[in-house]
């Protein structure tokens, strides 16, 4: 296992740490009260839990301690930036933004001065881990990243004639169809998929619906594109 292994190992534990491991209400009690949150202590724990479990080796015990005190500090202090007036629409972004930023000089820092030594001796494919990682974006981060587009950019349509979650349904299966023809080389099945969700989505006259629909179209398809790109890449 190498550097860049170990960087997508721990950026996989962050996403099952941030997205997969929280509820959206969990989430809010945190970002609302901070250190008065009696999950933002617990979710400190597992960062560093997983972050070590997912490092392979007991020498990264340390490191993952530092990821874990920065993460849980970063959420402790993120209500004062989501009040805000100037960054509060971007707090999302920005949170995120300084947990991998840290992550990556720690594991960076940590592969100079320790050397990385697994503890097990598991043969990694950097490709296929990669590929497991752009499944697990276009699942729930995906869905959460779109929403705070939307919220960053006050865009609001209200509709009252979907079934609740349906498009988050859609949008985590369009991202995994255009993530798996992406990486198999079937361009041409992309364009159709756009295609026929043209046809069925905007085919009305709620203009305003219209172009609410074709944005998280485009970044829901933006995401799995780019994600394909960079398996394809490696």
């Amino acid at each position: 296992m190498g550097l860049k292994e170990l960087l997508l190992l721990q950026f996989i534990a962050h996403l099952c740490l941030d997205y997969f491991f929280q509820t959206g209400k969990l989430a809010k009690q945190k970002n609302t009260i901070g250190f008065k949150s009696p999950f933002l202590y617990w979710h400190g724990l597992a960062c560093f839990v997983l972050s070590w479990l997912f490092s392979l080796q007991l020498g990264f015990v340390m490191a993952a301690a530092i990821i874990a005190i920065t993460h849980f500090l970063t959420d402790g202090f993120k209500r004062h930036l989501i009040n805000s007036k100037l960054f509060g629409r971007y707090a999302f972004f920005i949170d995120q933004a300084i947990h991998l930023v840290i992550m990556a000089i720690v594991v960076v820092l940590f592969d100079k001065w320790h050397g990385i030594n697994p503890s097990l001796e598991i043969s990694i494919n950097f490709k296929y881990l990669l590929i497991i990682t752009g499944y697990l974006v276009c699942l729930k981060p995906a869905n959460i990243f779109i929403k705070e587009v939307f919220l960053a950019t006050e865009i609001q349509v209200s509709s009252d004639n979907e079934m609740p979650n349906a498009g988050k349904v859609i949008g985590v299966l369009e991202r995994i169809l255009t993530l798996t023809f992406i990486i198999v080389s079937q361009y041409s099945a992309v364009g159709f998929l756009i295609a026929a969700k043209s046809i069925l989505r905007y085919g009305n006259n709620e203009t305003l619906k219209t172009e609410y629909v074709l944005i998280g179209t485009m970044l829901s398809f933006g995401i799995a594109v780019i994600a394909g790109i960079v398996i394809n890449f490696f």
